[in-house]
């Protein structure tokens, strides 16, 4: 299985990849998502550390059965061959109604099919109030025009 864009990157292809993983993340659907990672991919999310596609899923199926409402925006920082740095927001609310703000950033490196074989995650939760949310789209992907993360000041 192969997933264009492949590396090395250039600019284009690593917005393009970028793009597709946002759009896939905010489909909150597991399995789907899972299948951008190599059979064997390592992940470390915070102070997780998973390895492998069925590790991923499990972990994505718990995180959206706790994180409501999620919408995620990402932004390319950095490429090079075939890696790719992004800074990230999503806003997410709890069984109780908290809506939260995560920051953070990614580190992935990509096998020459394209599918990731390692993405490193380092995030932090902001507690919000509903009044300082920033994305307010019908759950999916971003919409085209969407301001991205610097013109939200984030």
């Amino acid at each position: 299985m192969s997933r264009p864009p492949l590396p090395p990157f250039t600019r284009e292809t690593a917005l393009q990849k970028v793009r597709a993983a946002e759009d896939g993340w905010n489909s909150r659907d597991p399995a789907r998502v899972a299948l951008a990672y190599s059979e064997d991919s390592l992940w470390r999310n915070r102070t997780e550390f998973l390895c492998g596609r069925d590790a991923i899923t499990a972990f994505l199926t718990a995180k959206w059965a706790r994180e409501h409402d999620y919408r995620l925006v990402k932004g390319l920082w950095a490429y090079d061959g075939n890696r790719i740095a992004v800074r990230f927001a999503y806003e997410w609310h709890d069984d109780g109604g908290q809506w939260y703000r995560s920051y953070g950033n990614e580190n992935w490196e990509f096998a020459p099919d394209g599918l990731m074989a390692r993405r490193i995650a380092s995030i932090n939760d902001l507690a919000i109030s509903p009044g300082e949310r920033r994305f307010h789209w019908p759950l999916g992907p971003r919409p085209a025009g969407h301001p991205e993360l610097e013109d939200l000041g984030l």
